[in-house]
């Protein structure tokens, strides 16, 4: 071995041998501050070992030290849905008597610290769990507990996470009823908006090229002609499209299966429970949630999810059809199509100077691709509905929320930086227009298709414009060309 080159191993070598020793020495330090900070939960099996910072109890922190899976942590949506939920199971059961007041109200006051977000490091379980949402379920349960005793100076059993928080409630009937609440709140809020947006931007590009005449292509050939204004309804027309879509989709959504408990018998809830409780979230929320009446429909399916997200996947093809059009229509800009320019929002290239790259697209699309797989996992975890229940829910509802956002996200972005500061290329469409042999096509009712497909495959081998042929033939006058092929005539 070179000298020189052993030196430097053995340079690298110990570097590494100090950087380790270092880093030991500090995890030991941190395990030993850690340990003087932890209390001891218990539960029914046996005790565990907590921060001592942290809110949750005995259930969470086995969840988090037995799915140590992956990065992906139950959304904040599906946590402040629950947070809802056990607010106005809190209300109603102290409503119905079962809850003393003071109870209720401390629970209450906890989960609207919840729904502002403030305390959203106390729920870091992995998606990755029971399949149930059980763990998340408890999640929300122990920490409201932990901190209602907090806030009113009570001993820790004074409010109990399950005797009292999950009062009438199952992790089987609160977190699917949670998954549907979260989906409709993020639509609603966020995604429907967002696609107000778009079609505000796309209503302003039609009317503002409705008499841009330029050439259609179909199969990726030239077509009869258009206008830029008329292509671009085709992309509203999609926008449009799905909004309803997503909003017929929703109304599936809207049956909550609350108060089913574990199998659906509604067993340790009231019978006033589920409605009551219901319509106080429909006060907060200004949602019209119902309660389902085919509470094991509600427990045992997710086809509800499976349909919704169906929406959810014709919006990313249709976003996904716009977005490619408009960077083949940008493409060039000299040597492509370039019959339209979009904002250069960034350099494109780190080896060529002055490129540009259609990027806003290129995001855009591959949020339609995530989305697309989102869907295929999302009806195979529903089809695995056995029996009484789903325990696939919080890979489900992953991948709704995920999904939301994304489009959301991704549309708003292509649309402040790309859409809005869209240009047509008229000189270069109105080229196209010229040089397009598809204007034969309206001298079909004239000449018959015979001779008007021969003299259109002579003008493409000679090189030649359709009414260069057309005059040399003598098929028709110039004047007759002229008036017969007439883009703005055939748009």
């Amino acid at each position: 071995m070179n000298k020189d080159h052993e030196n430097k191993i053995n340079y690298f070598q110990s570097s590494i041998d100090e950087k380790t020793d270092e880093t030991n020495k500090k995890t030991t330090n941190l395990e030993s501050v850690q340990i003087m900070k932890e209390r001891i939960e218990s539960d029914a099996m046996g005790t565990v070992r907590i921060d001592a910072s942290k809110k949750w109890g005995a259930q969470t922190q086995r969840s988090l030290e037995n799915f140590p899976i992956g990065q992906e942590k139950m959304p904040t949506e599906v946590i402040q849905a629950l947070s809802l939920i056990k607010k106005a199971a809190a209300l109603t059961n102290a409503e119905l008597d079962l809850l003393e007041e003071e109870k209720a109200e401390a629970i209450s006051g906890v989960c609207d610290e919840l729904l502002w977000g403030i305390l959203n490091t106390e729920f870091p379980l992995s998606v990755w769990q029971t399949g149930s949402g059980t763990q998340t379920n408890m999640n929300l349960n122990e920490v409201i507990a932990h901190i209602a005793n907090e806030e009113q100076g009570q001993p820790d059993n004074w409010i109990h996470p399950n005797d009292d928080v999950n009062k009438g409630q199952s992790s089987n009937d609160t977190f699917p009823t949670a998954m549907q609440i979260a989906a409709i709140l993020k639509v609603n809020e966020r995604l429907l908006p967002v696609l107000a947006k778009v079609e505000e931007t796309l209503i302003e590009l039609k009317d503002r090229y409705k008499d841009t005449i330029k050439i259609g292509r179909t199969h990726l050939q030239d077509a009869t002609p258009l206008t830029f204004g008329q292509e671009i309804d085709g992309w509203l027309g999609m926008i449009q499209q799905n909004q309803y879509m997503l909003r017929t989709a929703l109304e599936s959504l809207y049956a909550l299966p609350l108060g089913g408990t574990a199998v659906g018998t509604g067993l340790n809830a009231a019978s006033e429970f589920s409605e009551r409780a219901i319509q106080k979230m429909n006060r907060w929320t200004k949602e019209p949630f119902t309660q389902k009446e085919n509470k094991f429909h509600g427990l045992s399916s997710k086809d509800s999810f499976v349909y919704f997200h169906g929406a959810l996947k014709s919006l990313a093809a249709n976003a996904m059809k716009m977005a490619n059009d408009i960077r083949w229509l940008a493409s060039g800009p000299r040597t492509g199509f370039a019959e339209i320019t979009i904002p250069a929002n960034e350099p494109g290239s780190s080896i060529m100077p002055g490129k540009v790259n259609p990027t806003q697209a290129e995001a855009l699309t591959m949020v339609c691709v995530q989305v697309m797989g989102n869907d295929t996992a999302i009806g195979i975890a529903a089809s695995q509905g056995n029996f009484e229940l789903n325990v696939y829910m919080p890979v489900i509802i992953y991948n709704v929320i995920q999904s939301i956002t994304l489009l959301a996200d991704g549309l708003e972005s292509f649309n402040q930086r790309c859409l809005t500061d869209l240009q047509a290329n008229e000189s270069r469409m109105q080229h196209y227009v010229d040089q397009s042999l598809m204007l034969v096509t309206a001298l079909t009712p004239v000449i018959g298709y015979d001779k008007a497909s021969r003299l259109a495959k002579q003008a493409y081998e000679e090189e030649k414009t359709l009414k260069e042929v057309v005059m040399s033939a003598g098929v028709l006058s110039e004047t007759d060309f002229d008036h017969y092929t007439d883009p703005r005539k055939m748009v």
